[in-house]
């Protein structure tokens, strides 16, 4: 069966967030649909993955109705099967979790991806390349020049603001900032926009917009994702493996949670480590108990969430 990745934000005034909140779920109820779709006053942060030929309906579902109707940009990449475990609706204090109110007024001026590949074909001087998601993600894949982000979730991107303003100066620094889908840059260049930065711009659409419509020019390896697929090329065009092995420094791109269920830690590893050390980030972890048993398919995915009576069960092995 073929399935379509769904991608998509907007941020606009939602006067009634619950009453669309049971719409959403009603609809995705009633049709072959998983994802990740948080609502709340300010808008909606969606993922999703659809059965290919039911896609349409809810595009023209969606589409019908006001505020959502104004969605810029819906992103779409096949895939063989459904990219999530499950349907999760819900509302949520912030869309992205940033920990802080912004004011969405104040935002950075958004670029075209031809408008981007060109700004990266020019002269750097006095140039910031913003790099908005977590290191493990820049780790495997990031557009030339971006420094590697130093924060581990986006809660703690916030106090960089302080960092940027320290070393770079305001009135001549132009900040070039981008992330994956283009939500987390609409908020945190709010940020950065009220330290009085005035040559502030923004990737429109993300690295996944930028790779549909430029292909990987300026770009090196591949997208963290989060949902199954955990790395996915942003087009058609072949990149190189950037990341590497964290056990023998072998090239890979292969994201895995650490088995051992006090641990579940993210780390980079090619199969062959990775079986060899029964899943587990360190000699630690696969020597104590509690340990999750792990697949031997070369298609890594995150581990699934484990009820508590198999936590319980596993914890005494």
């Amino acid at each position: 069966m073929s399935y379509l990745v769904l991608a998509f934000y907007l941020i606009e005034p939602i006067q009634i967030p619950l009453k669309a909140i049971e719409n959403f779920k009603r609809f995705m109820d009633s049709h072959d649909m998983r994802g990740r779709i948080y609502i709340n006053e300010q808008g909606i942060n969606a993922q999703l993955s659809i059965l290919k030929g039911q896609a349409p309906l809810f595009l023209d579902w969606y589409l019908s109705k006001e505020p959502f109707n104004r969605t810029k940009k819906i992103h779409q990449t096949p895939y063989f099967e459904h990219a999530f475990p499950k349907k999760t609706v819900k509302y949520r204090r912030e869309l992205v979790a940033l920990g802080q109110s912004v004011d969405h007024s104040k935002r950075a001026t958004p670029v075209s991806p031809k408008e981007w590949e060109q700004m990266l074909s020019e002269n750097r001087e006095n140039t910031l390349i913003l790099d908005v998601r977590n290191d493990y993600e820049w780790e495997v894949g990031h557009f030339e020049g971006a420094q590697r982000p130093t924060c581990r979730t986006f809660s703690t991107f916030s106090p960089l603001s302080n960092q940027i303003e320290k070393k770079f100066d305001a009135q001549k620094t132009k900040i070039f900032m981008y992330c994956t889908g283009g939500i987390r840059c609409e908020f945190y260049s709010s940020l950065i926009k009220a330290r009085g930065y005035h040559h502030l711009y923004q990737l429109e659409g993300g690295v996944i917009n930028y790779g549909k419509e430029i292909g990987n020019r300026h770009w090196k390896g591949s997208l963290f994702v989060f949902d199954d697929r955990l790395v996915t090329p942003i087009c058609d065009e072949k990149s190189e493996m950037i990341a590497h092995c964290s056990f023998c420094n072998a090239k890979t791109e292969s994201y895995y949670n650490c088995a051992n269920l006090n641990c579940n830690a993210l780390f980079l590893s090619c199969f062959s480590c990775y079986t060899g050390r029964l899943g587990c980030c360190s000699k630690g972890c696969a020597e104590s108990g509690g340990k999750r048993s792990i697949s031997f398919d070369k298609k890594s995915k995150p581990f699934r969430k484990l009820s508590f009576e198999e936590k319980k069960w596993l914890r005494q092995l």
